[in-house]
């Protein structure tokens, strides 16, 4: 496996400009398409991380527990800026999402039952999938390898059209995938 690329040392971003492009992204994300926010910002907006190094973090959020958003904040975080870093960033992805949900919970409670009601969670829904799909197809044309492509599609079977319990899946195929990937770069330096 390749370490994570060192793209910003951890003096150069700023604590505050972290935690901003967190809330930024917490308040923006509502409601789903995270990632896609995110990659737009630390990527391709600011260049704190290049593609692989977001790549690596993404894996890494979505195999921990916990909500993938916080978990993706406290790995950029910690990486640019240590661990005070990471607590900023999960703090700035956190606050919006919580004022949020408390704020449309009471609204929820007064007008839920109304159409309008209905079509603004609707549309959140969707526009927070079509920004998802977007991301993950932009990702999608960068992979160069099968095996990941593979190993995406086998989850895809399994948990999408075999309705397949997603953690049994992820827990099957993640030590799959290592050793494939190790077995590949054994054989290519063999080679």
């Amino acid at each position: 496996m390749m370490a994570p690329e060192p793209v910003a040392e951890k003096n150069r971003v700023p604590l505050l400009a972290l935690m901003g492009v967190f809330l930024r992204v917490g308040l923006s994300s509502f409601g789903g398409s995270t990632a896609a926010w995110l990659y737009r910002e630390i990527v391709q907006n600011r260049g704190w991380l290049g593609e692989e190094g977001f790549l690596t973090a993404l894996t890494f959020s979505q195999v921990l527990p916990g909500a993938n958003p916080v978990n993706m904040s406290i790995y950029v975080g910690s990486m640019l800026r240590g661990g005070l870093g990471g607590t900023l960033a999960a703090i700035g992805m956190v606050a919006p999402a919580f004022c949020v949900i408390l704020t449309m919970g009471i609204l929820y409670a007064q007008f839920g039952a109304s159409a309008l009601g209905h079509a603004v969670l609707g549309g959140l829904a969707a526009a927070g999938a079509g920004v998802t799909l977007s991301i993950g197809a932009k990702l999608a044309g960068k992979v160069r390898k099968p095996l990941p492509v593979i190993i995406a599609l086998a989850i895809f079977a399994a948990v999408g059209l075999a309705h397949w319990p997603m953690i049994p899946v992820v827990l099957a195929l993640t030590p799959l995938s290592i050793g494939l990937e190790f077995y590949g770069e054994w054989r290519r330096t063999k080679l």
